[in-house]
């Protein structure tokens, strides 16, 4: 007779005391056959899982794996009526994610996770933590999540993290299993969470490289009073999980826009002049390696070039306001330009003691977009045709904003 427990991440939060989210129940003591009889689908092909006929919930066999190959999918599943439960919780990552609920409430927590949860510790389950190399971006990520809830990295679990960077096996993890964690770790409260722990075991420099780059290069402390750009990277992201929480588009924004000071020559430091254009090249290949989707590539990319543009506001003239609005593809699409006004605030405010600064500039961009938006080409096209009617809608928009700046 098979037995069904909820598992995982809905029983920690649960412990948590944080809002209950999907829930995942795995199965000990039954069969394929057994489960499609009872009516669930059966869906993947990698192991056995299935949905239930009527809540729709993933319900996993019990399975063990076997390491058969480097990288993140070389394993071996054995899924069997003999399984047990606990042989189904020692292949899990962390202890806090090793527990699991009868249907009476009894919790079966064979690895200690309960009281790692009281801890506030992220550790490993077993050795087996140490044949999957995304584990160490899962690990990361958690920590972006619970980090604020006062969690750290249990030191054998950092000390087999780094033994794991040290075998090279990063390298094998997928791009999209990478952007994956990356983007998760991004929609959190603490961002800055996810890169001190990869940094920490050294995942930093072989996963995002051009961002462990910033760590260690100077800015005019006049400034940046963190003076580190990497720490000032932290601050940033944190601030944008702040102004966007969830948004993991500006908070991608947030994370590279300054990745050109890493270029900037020594004899020239702490200034960055020119900063702002160099970082394309960097942002392009970290685009291209991960596989970023457009409209995070996009965004990041205004943001990198205008960010500073956007924090001199008040000293352009409403021809360059035009033209930069226009150059990030705005009246098509001006929620990019909302967004790029968030990156800035994170940007500004993302420093050491300036977190509460205020950064008018952001509203005032939003509002010279709302009155450039608010001229339509029909209010202008009167009299005109082809060349006439752009340039007419141009010089329209232009006093549109000017007349923003005067009030």
């Amino acid at each position: 007779m098979s037995t069904t427990y909820l598992v995982g991440g809905a029983v920690r939060d649960r412990l948590l005391g944080l809002p209950p989210g999907d829930r995942d129940w795995v199965v000990v003591g039954s069969t394929p056959e057994a489960m499609l009889a009872r009516g669930f689908r059966q869906v993947g092909r990698d192991f056995p899982v299935f949905l239930h006929p009527d809540t729709g919930e993933e319900h996993a066999l019990a399975r063990t794996e076997r390491k058969s190959g480097r990288g993140h999918g070389g394993f071996v599943v054995h899924a069997e009526p003999t399984v047990t439960l606990e042989d189904d919780l020692v292949r899990r990552d962390f202890t806090i994610n090793a527990i699991a609920e009868a249907g009476d409430g009894r919790l079966v927590d064979p690895f200690g996770g309960e009281a790692d949860i009281r801890a506030r510790v992220l550790r490993h389950v077993g050795p087996a933590f140490e044949e999957d190399p995304l584990r160490v971006l899962r690990a990361a990520r958690f920590m972006a999540r619970f980090a604020p809830l006062g969690f750290s990295v249990a030191d054998e679990t950092r000390a087999m993290m780094q033994r794991m960077v040290a075998s090279g096996e990063l390298s094998e993890l997928v791009p999209e299993r990478v952007w994956q964690e990356l983007r998760g770790a991004l929609r959190t409260a603490a961002p800055s969470a996810f890169l001190r722990t990869l940094r920490d075991c050294g995942a930093l420099a072989v996963v995002l490289p051009e961002v462990d780059a910033l760590y260690g290069v100077p800015q005019r402390a006049e400034y940046h009073p963190e003076v580190d750009t990497g720490v000032h990277v932290e601050l940033v992201c944190d601030m944008a999980a702040r102004l966007a929480p969830g948004n993991d588009v500006v908070g991608f924004a947030a994370l590279v826009h300054d990745l050109g000071k890493a270029l900037t020559p020594i004899e020239r430091l702490p200034a960055h002049v020119g900063h702002e254009h160099a970082g394309l090249a960097p942002l392009a290949a970290l685009c291209e390696r991960l596989k970023v989707p457009a409209e995070h590539r996009q965004l990041a990319t205004v943001a990198c070039r205008e960010h500073l543009n956007v924090h001199r506001f008040a000293e352009l003239r409403a021809t360059t306001v035009h033209d930069l609005i226009a150059r990030c593809d705005g009246f098509r699409n001006p929620g990019r330009i909302d967004a790029l006004a968030t990156v800035c605030e994170a940007d500004k405010r993302g420093r050491t003691g300036l977190t509460q600064t205020p950064y008018p500039q952001a509203a005032c961009l939003r509002d010279a977009l709302a009155a450039a938006c608010a001229v339509r080409a029909r209010d202008v096209a009167e009299g005109r045709s082809g060349p006439e009617v752009g340039e007419a809608l141009r010089r329209a928009r232009i006093a549109a904003i000017a007349a923003t700046r005067r009030d």
